[in-house]
């Protein structure tokens, strides 16, 4: 019989927690917990002044797993600072909405990546990931060496779009390697999860994600990387400024003004975070009807234009919303290389040629 997802909890809960007393499972150190053919992974979120004492529990846990016929062990430890003690009531300083200037390291450069672009969106359902997906295999077919990130942490769909399943390996334990389709590497929290396994993490696990998948995938030389980014202004937007050297931020919108108020949002933590705007993109522009042609703004058409206009950023394209392309998708080949000679993955090709002549590709 395999060892299995209740195997693992059983021999966790008889390993005590040397800093709450609970068991693992009860003090929450067994945190996205997953089993897959015999490997256990999980992530241990810790307090960085109790470190010596769970390196040593981390050590107790693998040797537990290990003895009760789990393959392979795989424990990530992430450390969150201690609250702040609260202030009495009407006292103390106001709380601050401010965001906070990179650490004095510095955003560092990722070895053997030439260049960075983030794709961001205000919020969801844009088509942020389609458009990243399709944008890394149009410029892999422009003759760029591409690769992916999906830091998508709540929803990583790259996966499913780039047609990629199955674990990363990793040679030694410490280093992942990518997986490749479509002439584009590619790294995404959903190959080291099940596809309906959700991903309840706090910040500081989101953080440390990112920072893992950025700095330990041998991504090999890249002239570009496509991160795929969470909709909105969170912890892994911030994370990616401050720690990493990026060289600019494609946002995506649809054309009404609810998406547009949101796409605003997150246009002003890139500026205030010091990372340029490429430009913007134009996703849904227009419905062009499968059977007839006919062409109709289901959702408006020139609000981002004219947003763009005001923030003075180039428009960078105009992407219709044809069935061919979600298709496209779901089976796992974007419509760039599914139905490269029809104008839907045309408007992609034209946005990845208009960021190589602009030198930020």
């Amino acid at each position: 019989m395999s060892f299995s997802r209740d195997d693992a909890l059983a021999a966790l809960r008889g390993l005590t927690d040397p800093v709450s007393g609970k068991d693992f499972v009860d003090a929450g150190l067994a945190r996205a917990l997953n089993v897959s053919d015999g490997a256990v992974r999980f992530v241990m979120e810790i307090d960085p002044a109790k470190a010596p004492q769970m390196e040593a529990a981390k050590a107790e846990a693998e040797a537990a797993l290990t003895a009760a016929g789990a393959a392979k062990v795989s424990i990530v430890m992430t450390a969150h600072a201690a609250a702040p003690a609260a202030p009495a009531a009407g006292k103390g300083p106001a709380p601050e909405l401010v965001a906070r200037k990179p650490q004095a390291d510095g955003p560092q450069k990722v070895p053997g990546v030439a260049k960075i672009i983030a794709i961001s969106s205000g919020k969801g359902g844009v088509g942020k990931s389609t458009l990243s997906a399709n944008l890394a295999c149009a410029l892999a077919a422009e003759g760029k060496r591409v690769g992916l990130l999906d830091a998508d942490v709540y929803g990583p769909s790259q996966p499913r779009m780039l047609g990629v399943s199955g674990r990363p390996a990793s040679p030694d334990g410490k280093t992942i390697l990518p997986m490749r389709n479509h002439g584009v590497t590619m790294m995404s929290l959903g190959l080291m999860t099940a596809e309906d396994e959700a991903v309840a993490w706090r910040g500081p696990m989101l953080m440390g994600a990112l920072q893992q998948m950025m700095t330990q995938v041998q991504w090999g030389a890249l002239d570009v990387l496509v991160v795929d980014l969470p909709p909105g202004t969170g912890d892994v937007q911030m994370t990616l400024c401050q720690k990493f050297v990026v060289d600019g931020a494609v946002v995506v919108s649809t054309p009404q003004d609810v998406a547009l108020i949101d796409a605003r949002k997150g246009i002003d933590m890139f500026r205030r975070m010091g990372l340029p705007i490429l430009g913007l993109v134009e996703n849904m522009s227009v419905h062009v009807c499968s059977n007839c042609g006919h062409e109709e703004h289901i959702f408006g058409h020139g609000g981002v234009r004219a947003e763009a206009e005001k923030l003075g950023v180039p428009l960078l394209a105009e992407i219709p919303l044809h069935l061919s392309i979600r298709q496209a998708a779901d089976g796992g080949a974007p419509v760039v290389v599914s139905d490269a000679a029809s104008p839907q993955a045309q408007a992609f090709r034209a946005l990845a040629r208009g960021l190589i002549d602009s030198g930020a590709a």
